[in-house]
């Protein structure tokens, strides 16, 4: 390498953080904009900046985008936020590219808490008064997250590694309890609980509206400026867990407050949306190939491409079969399922 090129290598590197989260900011805000324009009934995309600026626009076009497209792109913002910032941040803490809040049962032990009440609330109501206050179902996901990801990282948690294996097995066997409790849950419930079961199952930003935006957005931006907090002890982590240490990094401390936080945010994007797989350990993967490992950049960049790929996959499901609507997570799944199996046999093969 020349002398003339060795002198450009720091300009790159210190540029390399703006140019990445600039690119990803301005891609979010093209999915935005396409997130109200696309649908049932196409709106331009000049009427639909109009009506954001509160110019003139045709009526029926304005009750549309700030009434029914706003609120759900701001929800899939949100969740797609919190979904990609909480995988970036548990495959740093686990140093486990494959770390993700599904695979390792956040999703599965948030759905078990919003079914929990689904099913269980009314006679909860009869005996607890504040029962009924809607905030139960998130603080319920929270909880029911916060105890899976606890559960696999202990399950998985060896001499102070948490290895790949056994991560995975955990997450596998925290996931199966919570189906199977959530089965029983389902053998007790009625037909309207079966249907609202079945949306928390397959994911849906339908229903979400100001009132899930309200809900999750809270718990979910808290959780995102706490995480973007950790970025430099996750740095530190990449080191491995005793040399973190000498560095001055607090590591149980820091594991609770990821695994609560990663909770936090999905626990509470699940009982608004339902489960929406992969967008943890797809969108991670994505930032780390174009601006390597650096969680400065990694996690304020999964946070906006998950926010980004959330309303992408919004959009499409609006779209693919109208008049009907295809579950969110159902995109998702097979978005990220492709690109998992590619993981592991890329993985595989630098194993061989």
């Amino acid at each position: 390498m020349s002398d003339a090129a060795r002198a450009t290598l720091p300009p790159l590197r210190m540029m390399r953080r703006p140019l990445v989260l600039g690119g990803l900011t301005g891609l979010l805000a093209l999915a935005f904009l396409m997130a109200l324009a696309i649908g049932a009934m196409p709106i331009p995309l000049g009427e639909v900046v109009r009506i954001l600026f509160g110019l003139d626009a045709d009526s029926q076009s304005q009750a549309i985008v700030l009434g029914l497209r706003l609120p759900r792109a701001v929800l899939a913002v949100l969740v797609g936020a919190g979904l990609g910032l909480s995988g970036a941040a548990l495959q740093g803490l686990f140093r486990n590219p494959l770390a993700d809040p599904g695979l390792i049962g956040i999703s599965g032990g948030a759905a078990l808490g919003a079914v929990s009440i689904i099913v269980l609330g009314h006679m909860l109501i009869a005996v607890i008064p504040f029962a009924a206050d809607p905030r139960l179902m998130p603080m319920a996901a929270f909880l029911g997250g916060l105890a899976a990801t606890f559960a696999t990282e202990r399950l998985a948690h060896h001499r102070g590694v948490a290895a790949t294996g056994t991560l995975l097995l955990a997450g596998i066997a925290i996931n199966a309890m919570a189906g199977a409790l959530m089965g029983v849950l389902i053998f007790m419930s009625d037909d309207s609980q079966l249907r609202e079961i079945t949306f928390w199952t397959m994911g849906s930003l339908a229903k979400g509206g100001w009132s899930g935006v309200t809900l999750a957005g809270p718990f979910v931006v808290l959780a995102v400026i706490v995480l973007l907090r950790c970025a430099r002890a996750l740095n530190a982590m990449l080191l491995g867990e005793r040399e973190a240490l000498h560095l001055g990094v607090s590591v149980e401390r820091l594991k609770r407050i990821v695994m609560v936080a990663a909770a936090l945010a999905v626990g509470a994007s699940v009982a608004v949306t339902g489960i929406i797989a992969f967008v943890g350990v797809v969108v991670p993967h994505l930032v780390r190939m174009a601006a390597g490992p650096d969680h400065r950049i990694v996690l304020p960049g999964s946070a906006l491409l998950g926010a980004a790929l959330l309303l992408v996959a919004d959009s499409m499901a609006r779209i693919v079969v109208i008049p009907a609507e295809l579950p969110i997570g159902l995109v998702t799944s097979l978005i990220g399922s492709p690109f998992f199996l590619w993981l592991l046999l890329h993985r595989k093969g630098l194993k061989a």
